[in-house]
C-alpha cells in the first residue's frame, strides 16, 4: 500500500506527520521531495524579481495620457 505524507527532518531523522501503520523495522522506499516552506534565500528571490522587472518594457513611445 502506497502512502503519501509530509515529514520533518529533526536531528537527521525524518519524522512523519502521521502514523504510517508500519511494523517495527519494516523496510520502506522513501522518495524525498522538499516542500517550499517560504524560508528560501531572500536575496536570490529579490534578484529574480529585479531581473524580471528589468526585462519588462514599461516605456511609452509617445505622449503620456493626461486628464481633460
Amino acid at each position: 500500500m502506497t502512502q503519501t505524507t509530509e515529514a520533518v527532518l529533526i536531528q537527521g531523522v525524518l519524522k512523519p506527520a502521521v502514523d504510517l501503520n508500519l511494523r517495527e523495522r519494516q523496510r520502506v522506499r522513501v522518495i524525498v521531495e522538499p516542500i517550499d516552506d517560504g524560508l528560501g534565500d531572500r536575496e536570490t528571490a529579490v534578484a529574480q524579481l529585479k531581473a524580471g522587472i528589468a526585462s519588462m518594457k514599461f516605456f511609452s513611445k509617445g505622449l503620456l495620457p493626461r486628464r481633460g
